[in-house]
């Protein structure tokens, strides 16, 4: 059973991985100039962009590129070692670190390769007066790694309230 729930999370990690380095490659291919060049898909709305992030989220830790990089390569492994903690013997729990096993790797690539995580993912509202409300560029390593500790969160929730249901059974009749 460990050797099938290790092939399901290396399976999605690597999926999830070769997605993110692919979008990336075709944003530096078909967007070449950094912060100048942009497709406006949904216009008022959403955008590709090509944009630099030397931080993390939101561009939190700006211009600690290395430091982030050591810190994702130390997380990656120590989710590795711990990952039967975090319910890898369920589907749930194996997509959750498939996912964001290959969510961190692909943003360590970009931070190795490039000095910097390419984010092109750009979601915007502009209102009628002219007002631009905006969430922070992102991709799709970002995408995975959100989405699997949100899986995380409900798979310990799950688990949670499975375990107080089994405690409260287990109290005898008062």
């Amino acid at each position: 059973m460990k050797q099938i729930t290790d092939r399901r999370i290396t399976i999605i990690a690597a999926v999830i991985c070769a997605a993110d380095q692919l979008t990336k490659l075709a944003v530096i291919k078909f967007l070449p100039i950094p912060y100048q060049s942009e497709i406006h898909v949904l216009p008022g709305f959403f955008r590709l962009v090509h944009w630099h992030n030397t931080g993390a989220a939101w561009s939190m830790f700006h211009d600690n590129n290395w430091i982030l990089a050591v810190v994702s390569f130390v997380a990656l492994i120590v989710l590795v070692l711990v990952r039967s903690k975090f319910g890898s013997n369920t589907t749930l729990g194996s997509i959750s670190l498939g996912l964001m096993f290959g969510g961190i790797a692909g943003n360590l690539i970009d931070r190795v390769v490039h000095h910097h995580v390419i984010d092109f993912l750009y979601f915007h509202l502009i209102t009628r007066s002219g007002v631009t409300h905006d969430f922070p560029a992102f991709n799709i390593a970002d995408s995975a790694i959100c989405i699997g500790v949100g899986l995380l969160f409900i798979l310990s929730w799950r688990n949670d309230k499975e375990a107080k249901e089994r405690a409260h059974e287990a109290q005898p009749n008062r």
